[in-house]
Formats: structure tokens, C-alpha cells, sequence
């Protein structure tokens, strides 16, 4: 039982590291460009280049939330396994599918730090040149952020939440909690084109209910009954 108290801790550990390490790095990155929404300042790619260590900083946590995400996966397998086989195996490809695409959301942002790199040594270049590679650049990473935060993650929350609602390792009030919260950011991406406004609350269920669940796994672990 030691065994599956530690994978609980480290777990929950992970999830915590999940949730944080992208809204440090939005702190970092998000003064420069924005990484889900396109551009927030006219000069981005001078202005990339110009704060070039805080762009890799922020690259390096949302890199750590990439690994965070599919390592949680792999190290809570053995425990849903035992519950659910197919199911366990489609939570891990489903966070790694999420890490896979984040990471390549952290290409992109790269990509435009080099770009931003060239502008400027470039002296006075066509401007139109390089602000049609950094748009399809913005437009790829967007992509790739919806791609694993709004279909894999999504996913992902539904398949773990629904197999801890079956098999009752953590308290029920709690799996449902996260499974309403999967379904809100579905409902979430689709009223997005809509530009409704405030709908960005549709994230706070689920954000919320990871961290109760993190601490929950920290603190109290899985029901031991239930992996008997």
C-alpha cells in the first residue's frame, strides 16, 4: 500500500506543477506575445528579441507543464489500470497527445524569437515579409494550444474523472466536480468564435477542483479499499 501512497503523492505533486507552471510562465510571456491570442503589442517580434531571457523563461515552464501533464499519466496508470484498462490507456495518450502539442506551442514561440532575432539585425527589412511568417507562426501555436488544451485535455479530464467516479479511489462529490468542469471547457471552446463575454469563468471549476484533487492525493491518498 506504501507503493500507492506514493504514486497519490507524486500525483498530486504533478498536478499542482500542471496548473502553476503556465500561469508563471503567462506572466513572462505574456507582456511579449500572447501565446493562446494572437498579438498584443505591434512591435511583438522587437520586442521578443529585445527581452529574449524572459521569453526563454517563459519557454522552459510552459516546457515543464508540457512534461507535467504526460508524466501524470504514466505514473497513474498502475492505479487506474486495475479499474479500467482501456480507459487507463486512453488517459495516457491522451496526456501525452496534450504535452506533444503544447510542446509544439513552445516551437512556435521560439521560432518567433529567432524571427525576431533576424528583423532586427536585418536593419529596416520588408516588414510585410516578416509580419506574414510571425502571423501563420501565431496562428500554428494557436492551433496547437487548442488542440491540447481544448480536445485533450478535455478528454483527458472526462476519462480520468469518470473512472474515479466508477471506482470511488478519491470521493465522488469530487470526480463529479471534475467532470462538470471537463464539460464546461468543451462548452467553453465552442462559444469562444461567439465572443461572449465572461465566459473565460468556464475555466474556474476545473483549475479549482485540480488543485482540491492535488491536495486531496497529497494528504489522504486513494481509498486503499478500493485498489485491494
Amino acid at each position: 500500500m506504501e507503493y500507492y501512497r506514493k504514486i497519490a503523492i507524486i500525483v498530486g505533486l504533478l498536478f499542482i506543477i500542471a496548473t502553476v507552471a503556465p500561469v508563471i510562465s503567462g506572466i513572462f510571456l505574456g507582456s511579449i506575445t500572447d501565446v493562446v491570442g494572437g498579438i498584443s503589442d505591434p512591435d511583438y517580434l522587437i520586442n521578443a528579441y529585445e527581452n529574449e531571457n524572459q521569453v526563454i523563461i517563459g519557454v522552459i515552464l510552459f516546457l515543464i507543464m508540457a512534461v507535467a501533464v504526460a508524466s501524470i499519466a504514466i505514473v497513474i496508470y498502475p492505479i487506474l489500470k486495475k479499474q479500467n484498462e482501456i480507459l487507463a490507456l486512453g488517459y495516457v495518450g491522451a496526456r501525452i497527445s496534450e504535452g506533444i502539442f503544447f510542446s509544439l506551442n513552445v516551437v512556435t514561440i521560439l521560432t518567433l524569437l529567432t524571427l525576431g532575432k533576424e528583423f532586427v539585425q536585418a536593419g529596416a527589412p520588408d516588414a510585410s515579409y516578416y509580419q506574414t511568417l510571425s502571423n501563420l507562426l501565431i496562428a500554428a501555436g494557436d492551433w496547437a494550444y487548442l488542440l491540447g488544451f481544448g480536445l485533450f485535455f478535455t478528454i483527458s479530464a472526462l476519462i480520468l474523472n469518470f473512472v474515479l467516479y466508477k471506482s470511488k479511489l478519491v470521493p465522488r462529490w469530487l470526480s463529479v466536480w471534475g467532470f462538470v468542469g471537463g464539460v464546461l471547457i468543451f462548452v467553453y471552446y465552442i462559444l469562444q468564435p461567439l465572443s461572449i463575454s465572461l465566459v473565460e469563468i468556464l475555466f474556474l471549476p476545473i483549475a479549482v477542483q485540480e488543485m482540491v484533487f492535488a491536495v486531496w492525493l497529497i494528504f489522504k491518498g486513494f481509498n486503499q479499499s478500493v485498489i485491494s
